[in-house]
């Protein structure tokens, strides 16, 4: 029914239109009780057998929904009603921006990606986090945050900018997020450099035990594919070195590569961030190298073109604990989740493997062996 809706409706919205749509439909139904019990039952049954725990928190299953989606935190308990076990909101700024101008996202239909240059457009991190003050959560999920530098602040100045957004939206944070691999905001991926990223990262962390007592929130990195593999190998050295929680493999790329012959041309030639299906091979790559690195030290999330239990169950065995989707969503529609978790326990249960804990990262280490 949603391949339909899609064909005869969203494919021809606008795609930044579409997704407003989407978000204002998610948010109504949840806030509807009779619908959203419904709504939950079908979309999101629990499975025991997929229960995770991570960061010293407990997910009802490994699968989540990847920051870009909810950059406001408006629709987190639909979103949760749709079956995603934790919901990383954001990217959130320090400042609220505009983000650039429009038109600003392209679907590639045929190669199901999509190509933003959105630019961090939010409310900002003082007034996301009055939004998350006063919510009151009807579904359980973990949430994340993820923060990322105002386009107006310079380089050198970065490091305040996150320690401003770290203060305000560490205390409802479940797990926060540095994102330093968007490649919409220039000059951002300069801070994937060891040595721009130890001091940032450092005052992030300490700014977040400053500002939260009685709990640590865990703090993780998101990196771009497109780094080189040594430079992959430094920040996995000095994720470890610094204590940090995880790192998230991965952000979207500049790289047009796995791209077919049916998408327009024109869209191709888009600048901005690729995701979607042709990003699935090099995340795939990252979190591997990753794994290889530090092991069971770090919790490693998988993102990069997840679009079935597959893809979703690959990167587990890879070495990722956790794995988040997002354009695929905009492909599948409200059952990408549900469809999610039955395949991963189906293939749990056809698995040599008691647990998905036991399977993180088993084809990995078997290929090193």
């Amino acid at each position: 029914m949603y391949a339909l809706f899609f064909r005869l409706v969203f494919r021809w919205m606008d795609p930044e239109r579409a997704h407003h749509a989407a978000v204002r439909w998610i948010r109504l139904t949840a806030r509807v009780p009779v619908l959203r019990t419904f709504v939950a039952a079908w979309f999101a049954p629990r499975r025991k057998e997929l229960r995770t725990e991570a960061l010293g928190l407990r997910f009802h299953s490994p699968f989540g929904l990847a920051a870009g989606f909810d950059k406001n935190a408006v629709a987190v308990d639909g979103l949760a009603m749709l079956g995603f076990d934790h919901v990383e909101i954001g990217t959130v700024t320090g400042e609220p921006q505009p983000g650039n101008p429009k038109k600003r996202l392209f679907r590639l239909v045929p190669d199901r990606a999509l190509i933003n240059r959105m630019g961090f457009n939010n409310e900002g991190s003082a007034a996301v986090a009055r939004r998350l003050e006063g919510r009151r959560p009807v579904f359980r999920t973990v949430l994340g945050v993820n923060i990322g530098k105002t386009k107006i602040v310079p380089e050198a100045e970065a490091a305040g900018d996150y320690v401003k957004s770290t203060e305000r939206l560490a205390p409802h944070a479940d797990y926060l997020v540095v994102n330093v691999s968007s490649p919409n905001t220039p000059g951002l991926r300069n801070l994937q450099a060891v040595e721009h990223l130890r001091p940032l990262l450092t005052a992030v962390r300490e700014a977040a035990d400053r500002a939260v007592t009685g709990r640590r929130v865990p703090l993780l990195v998101k990196i771009a594919p497109d780094l080189a593999d040594d430079d992959i190998d430094a920040v996995a050295d000095l994720a470890v070195e610094l204590g940090l929680d995880g790192i998230i493999a991965t952000n979207t790329t500049i790289a047009r590569e796995g791209l077919g012959l049916l998408s327009d041309p024109a869209v191709v030639g888009e600048t901005g961030g690729l995701s979607g299906a042709p990003l699935k091979a090099r995340s795939l790559e990252v979190l591997r190298r990753l794994y290889t690195r530090v092991g069971d030290r770090l919790v490693l999330v998988g993102v990069g073109g997840i679009e079935n239990a597959d893809d979703a169950w690959q990167r587990i065995l890879a070495g990722a604990t956790l794995v988040q989707g997002y354009s695929a969503f905009v492909y599948e529609g409200p059952g990408y989740a549900r469809a999610i978790h039955r395949g991963l326990a189906a293939r749990l249960q056809d698995s040599p493997y008691a647990t998905l804990a036991e399977a993180v990262g088993a084809d990995t280490r078997k290929a090193a062996a």
